[in-house]
């Protein structure tokens, strides 16, 4: 049986959350804060987690970076605030989606049974490949590393996997549709506004100034637009 980890400083919110999913037919297991989460991950070893944002001590933050050290599962994280994403960007975040509360728990099933089945698809898109270079931006595949300028950039799994489809149609203009399609998936249940936050912190890692950006371009009511920096 899939399990998920909900960890969540709101008791009520835990329980209302993990009766959901056991209805789901789910395997759940609660926790209020970041160090009890990990605590239970070392012997539940999840298939996903719903992580809070807001959690007191240890944060979601840093949880979620102590589950990328230690726990190989997707994190769906939950927010009580959009403006809290905006607050987080340039941070390696690389949550696999979010939610923002207050939610509807259909929508909360479909974003969990979405992210569930992006982990078990093997898209062909990311198979390791040639590399690809975009002026001085440079992909290589098979070692999952971007350089630009000769330098190694750091980027969290989703960031790699839009700078890389981009990266295939480089000089296009290409449609959001298309980008959620073939990163996030056919059957992503979530907003395109992730798509909006992962650009944003893409151009913090990889423009020289992200509010004037050179390389990842914005076309206007279509998408987006990896070129080379122009001089």
């Amino acid at each position: 049986m899939t399990r998920v980890l909900v960890i969540d400083d709101d008791r009520l919110m835990r329980r209302s959350v993990s009766l959901s999913l056991t209805d789901a037919g789910y395997a759940t297991e609660t926790a209020s804060s970041g160090e009890e989460g990990l605590a239970s991950a070392r012997k539940l070893r999840p298939d996903l987690v719903l992580l809070d944002i807001g959690l007191p001590g240890m944060d979601g933050l840093e949880t979620l970076r102590a589950f990328q050290r230690e726990i190989a599962a997707p994190v769906i994280f939950v927010t009580a605030r959009r403006r809290e994403l905006d607050e987080i960007v340039g941070l390696e975040m690389g949550a696999d989606d979010y939610i923002t509360k207050p939610f509807d728990m259909d929508i909360l099933l479909a974003r969990v049974k979405a992210v569930l089945r992006r982990g078990q698809q093997n898209r062909p898109v990311f198979t390791p490949s040639q590399p690809i270079a975009v002026g001085d931006l440079r992909i290589d595949p098979a070692a999952h590393q971007v350089t630009v300028g000769g330098k190694l950039i750091e980027l969290a799994p989703k960031e790699y996997d839009l700078l890389y489809y981009l990266a295939q149609r480089a000089g296009e203009a290409v449609p959001l549709e298309d980008i959620v399609a073939n990163v996030w998936g056919d059957e992503w249940a979530g907003e395109t506004q992730t798509v909006y936050v992962h650009v944003r912190w893409l151009r913090t890692k990889i423009e020289s100034e992200p509010n004037k950006p050179r390389r990842l371009l914005t076309v206007r009511s279509v998408g987006y637009r990896l070129v080379p920096a122009a001089e």
